[in-house]
């Protein structure tokens, strides 16, 4: 069974085997976690992304989709990228959240990763709730099927880190 951990704290700097950006689809930067992401981890990460784009992922990739690449600078030895989606009060999105952690995971366990750092996904500049960003982020490690044995959910702010809190992590 899987062990979850919420800590306050900076994604960048986890000694795991993959950390999860929460990606734009165009795979090449942005603001928040991945900007974060990709300035720390250096132009490895950039390249790697810039080769998928030129390969499987022409349009980018998909909300609920996740691929991998090198952590270049980083501590971690992958960046296991994934597109959450945009909050919206008029359509429920949660499977595309939670298919976020899932395919994560899924991706964490073809590279053999057992410890993986995630960030509040949705959460940030796609205005996802923070309480059922959590909640969903929970349910959705908890009843996942995976050889990963630690998931640390890494919160930039108190209210993230309050609300996984709450979750029982």
């Amino acid at each position: 069974m899987v062990e979850l951990v919420a800590v306050r704290g900076d994604i960048t700097e986890q000694d795991v085997d993959a950390v999860v950006n929460a990606a734009n689809s165009s795979l090449l930067g942005g603001g928040g976690v991945d900007g974060a992401i990709h300035r720390k981890g250096g132009s490895e990460i950039l390249a790697e992304c810039r080769r998928l784009r030129a390969s499987h992922y022409g349009k980018g990739l998909a909300t609920g989709q996740a691929v991998a690449t090198t952590a270049g600078r980083l501590p971690a030895r992958w960046v296991i990228h994934t597109v959450g989606p945009v909050w919206s009060e008029s359509e429920d999105r949660s499977r595309l959240l939670a298919s976020c952690y899932r395919e994560s995971l899924r991706v964490a366990d073809e590279l053999g990763a057992e410890a993986v750092a995630f960030p509040a996904i949705s959460t940030g500049i796609f205005r996802w709730p923070m309480d059922d960003g959590a909640r969903i982020a929970v349910e959705t490690v908890r009843n996942s099927k995976t050889a990963v044995r630690e998931v640390r959910f890494v919160l930039f702010g108190n209210d993230a880190y309050q609300a996984f809190r709450a979750q029982g992590v």
